[in-house]
């Protein structure tokens, strides 16, 4: 909780002196050391970094040795798996058997203080996405073989799902992975496109046909990557997020171990769209971060800039958009807790079925917040804000992220559908249990 005065719009109102049901003592010590540790090994040095377009290999190194890749997996956390691997605590402040999806929410949220999602991007999105299909569903052998070093961050990993045909329809991903003669191996073909990390990554949990056409057809491999036969990789240049090395993935007769298969043959489907609740929620969370670093700025710059012979504020029409744009944000901020703390309520399997349309929903919604402040405040830093250098530069960048949010992890209009089609479909499927109900009492 900030003692000072703070600019409107810089910090949740749980950081801005307000009360709130949400935190309980072991969050906010927890965002307070979370803070500290990244403002010194990340965000200090996240413009420059993402200008370069590369996170230096050492960054990924001190966070993977004090632990503070795991906040980004999913709530709970593995705690059987980490304290087998000596991992009692995550930088001393919260037990791992303590933390929960709060926790998450503020790791993701500090993490995206720079107001860029490359950087942060560039440390956590294989840990965050790849390692839980293992995690969730592998075989114990298959966690044997992998959790060890993927979890200590010794190896890195990615989710490879989408393909240049194939992007939120994944039921109709192309890349095959037929057995050979023998049994003992899957051979993979194909491509994959727009994965974040995988240019550093010595595996990834990948989505591949290992049946007929449509969603039963689908099942997960963990597919070796770098230096591996018949895989070739190339960053891809992309407008936003620059520095979280997209990858273009191609698999040529790539040779895998039938041991390698994520759960079951044909249940791919099932694990692709669970993974995909996690990552949607988190995207929420570090967009709605991204939204509150652009208008704060636009503030902060609108009562100092002068035009017209008086400062910015004091023009109604700028009061006017920053109003328009602080309302989506904070209303999209209590959505995102609200959610979180819905999380920390439900069993796991409730919450997939309740909230999965509408994390989509969520996860949409932020995009379009972000949009919105982000072209606020371009349009209230004028030329600054059009310049990819100077006191703007900032802003130009995260305007050019927005689209990164709205497309990435399901895009905006098939998000929308699809919570709305969620909602309708435990809606019938609650009625149609009525029904049955009311039915046998009548036998």
């Amino acid at each position: 909780m900030s003692s000072q005065p703070i600019v409107p719009f810089s910090e949740p109102p749980y950081l801005a002196g307000l009360p709130s049901p949400y935190y309980k003592p072991t969050h906010l010590k927890w965002q307070q050391a979370c803070r500290e540790f990244l403002q010194k090994n990340l965000l200090e040095n996240a413009l420059e970094w993402d200008t370069e377009e590369t996170v230096p290999e050492h960054v990924f190194e001190t966070f993977a040795r004090a632990g503070m890749l795991l906040p980004s997996l999913p709530a709970p956390l593995p705690v059987e798996w980490l304290k087998r691997l000596g991992i009692h605590d995550i930088l001393g402040v919260v037990k791992v058997e303590e933390f929960d999806y709060i926790h998450t929410m503020i790791y993701t949220d500090e993490m995206a203080r720079s107001g860029l999602a490359g950087p942060s991007g560039s440390l956590t999105t294989g840990m965050s996405f790849g390692v839980p299909p293992i995690l969730k569903y592998g075989s114990k052998q298959l966690q044997e073989r992998f959790l060890p070093e993927l979890l200590t961050g010794k190896k890195r990993t990615c989710i490879a799902i989408t393909e240049p045909a194939a992007g939120s329809d994944v039921a109709n991903i192309a890349t095959t992975a037929t057995k050979t003669p023998d049994g003992k191996y899957y051979i993979v073909n194909g491509t994959k496109k727009w994965i974040t990390n995988g240019i550093w990554s010595s595996y990834a949990s990948m989505a591949v046909r290992t049946g007929g056409p449509g969603p039963s057809g689908l099942s997960m491999l963990v597919v070796p990557l770098r230096g591996y036969p018949g895989v070739s990789m190339r960053r891809l240049k992309v407008g936003g997020q620059v520095s979280a090395g997209t990858t273009f993935i191609e698999l040529d007769d790539v040779k895998v171990p039938v041991e390698n298969l994520i759960g079951h043959e044909g249940m791919g489907m099932k694990y692709i769209m669970t993974n995909f609740n996690h990552e949607r929620l988190t995207i929420a969370i570090g967009a709605t971060r991204q939204a509150r670093v652009a208008l704060a700025s636009a503030m902060e710059y609108i009562l100092k800039r002068e035009a017209f012979g008086k400062p910015l504020v004091e023009q109604p029409v700028v009061r006017h958009r920053l109003a328009k744009c602080g309302a989506l944000l904070e209303s999209q901020w209590a959505w995102v807790e609200q959610f979180v703390y819905q999380m920390t309520k439900l069993p796991k399997e409730i919450a997939d079925v309740e909230l999965g349309g509408l994390t989509a929903m969520a996860k949409a919604q932020a995009g379009i917040v972000l949009n919105e402040c982000a072209q606020c405040a371009m349009l209230l830093f004028g030329g600054n804000g059009y310049t990819r250098s100077g006191q703007g530069e900032l802003i130009e960048r995260i305007y050019r992220e927005a689209p990164g949010v709205r497309i990435p992890g399901g895009s905006e209009d098939v998000m929308l559908d699809l919570g709305v089609r969620q909602l309708v479909k435990n809606f019938k499927a609650k009625t149609k249990a009525m029904e049955r109900t009311k039915g046998s009492s009548k036998l």
